[in-house]
């Protein structure tokens, strides 16, 4: 079945050649350009083959309307965000599917202040380009394409400027680091090595955007990085995603810790060392976080699903920290998106800091058993299936911020339709293994029924 193009707060995403074409990606350009005004527009790509293809698409349809593109070439997500607000722009195109499949890719759109458009303003840019109205320029007004010349050096000096290089240097850490082929396989190394001191094993280095294993670095994605750590006697082994926004850690032991604690290792380190305040945390985010942030008498703010939800929050709160369960980690003194190189350099700080390994580290906060299933479901079915189960467990408390989230004696359970994917996602956490499976065994043949 044809994948439908996904058009919300995330972008605009679909498999390339089918429902995400250049003719869509100029479009959505024209519509940016005409929703922010002309001037400069900064674009960035990971490093997925049609990349390429689409920048050309993108910067076409971005002069057409009077916009200066500024290309920053493959870069990392963050470095895209970060560099729109430095560099004064009127705004910032990511073209990066993040942690789908290689056979997607979409736009992902920043506003002047280098955040992902929230969702009001992002139903007014897909008006826009609904509308087909777009200011074309003539000839002669076409505005001239830049290139910015390594914009990555000023997101590593932000991360750098933040955490005590000093102490990470002194301890020599031996990282091993899985770069699925995608941005990172430009820049970890070096980031790691040159500006940390960390002796680096690379794993899938290549930034030929050919995933060597599934992009999203879940546990069951990142056995070879396990196995990399064990043999090169590793301190820690980090896992980017392809745009490198996203990172989860194996310890080194060679055993996955699971995503959620990439957000709880910061959260630790920046509330016990750099400064206390509060953290916004996704809806999905485990308790495990939440644990850890009380114990330093901090407060929790629950968001919504999405890097836009979180950064948003986090500056109404004037948080210190935030983040989600998938391994993103938002800094907001390095800038307030989610960013793979800013967590690899605190964690590596807690390490020099206190002394511990991460197996140790991992000891310290209480543990949870996170279950999560994929249901495919039709646009058409989300919303009643949800009301149905809402309907089934209405003696208990909900949360309906972001699909449904249901709290039950000890575990909790989040049902909420993908804003990147044609699925149900269905999350499950509790005390013990046994008690969340039976939980989500429930659910979910409550669910599936009623999304066929």
């Amino acid at each position: 079945m044809k994948e439908a193009l996904k058009v919300g707060v995330s972008g605009v995403r679909g498999v390339v050649g089918e429902s995400f074409t250049p003719q869509i990606a100029a479009g959505f350009a024209q519509a940016f350009g005409t929703f922010v005004g002309q001037g400069p527009v900064l674009v960035g790509r990971d490093t997925r083959p049609s990349g390429l293809m689409l920048q050309y698409a993108v910067v076409a349809g971005l002069q057409s309307v009077g916009c200066s593109p500024v290309l920053l070439g493959v870069v990392p997500t963050p470095t895209v965000l970060l560099m729109t607000k430095h560099r004064g722009a009127r705004g910032g195109i990511a073209i990066t599917a993040s942690h789908n499949a290689a056979k997607w890719n979409a736009l992902k759109f920043a506003d002047r202040n280098g955040l992902f458009l929230e969702e009001s303003r992002a139903q007014e840019l897909f008006d826009v380009y609904h509308q087909q109205d777009f200011p074309l320029v003539e000839e002669a007004a076409l505005p001239a394409v830049s290139c910015l010349s390594n914009p990555i050096e000023q997101h590593f000096k932000q991360v750098l400027d933040y955490v005590d290089v000093a102490a990470i240097r002194a301890r020599r850490f031996r990282v091993a680091v899985d770069c699925v082929n995608g941005v990172g396989a430009l820049f970890s190394t070096q980031f790691l090595r040159d500006h940390l001191g960390c002796e680096v094993v690379s794993l899938n280095d290549e930034p030929t955007g050919i995933f060597a294993r599934e992009p999203e670095p879940l546990a069951e994605h990142i056995g070879g990085l396990c196995e990399a750590v064990v043999k090169n006697t590793c301190d820690i082994g980090f896992a980017q995603d392809p745009d490198g926004d996203r990172l989860a850690l194996v310890n080194e032991r060679g055993e996955a810790i699971g995503e959620d604690f990439t957000l709880a290792f910061v959260a630790r380190q920046i509330l016990e060392a750099h400064e206390k305040g509060p953290v916004a945390i996704s809806l999905s985010t485990s308790r495990a976080v939440e644990d850890v942030v009380r114990s330093y008498h901090c407060e929790v703010i629950r968001t919504g699903i999405g890097e836009t939800f979180v950064a948003r929050a986090m500056l109404r709160s004037s948080a210190v920290v935030g983040g989600e369960h998938t391994g993103g980690v938002i800094i907001p003194k390095i800038h307030p998106c989610r960013d793979s190189f800013g967590a690899m350099a605190v964690i590596l700080e807690l390490l020099a800091r206190t002394g511990k390994t991460v197996s140790e580290l991992r000891a310290e906060i209480p543990r949870y058993v996170v279950v999560r299933r994929k249901l495919p479901t039709r646009p058409e079915r989300a919303a009643e299936a949800l009301r149905e189960i809402r309907r089934l467990h209405a003696g208990r408390k909900m949360n309906l911020m972001d699909g449904l989230f249901i709290e039950f004696d000890q575990a909790w359970a989040h049902i909420r339709r993908s804003n990147t994917e044609p699925v149900m996602r269905l999350m499950v956490e509790a005390p013990c293994e046994a008690s969340a499976n039976a939980l989500i065994g429930e659910l979910e043949s409550q669910l599936t029924p009623l999304l066929d």
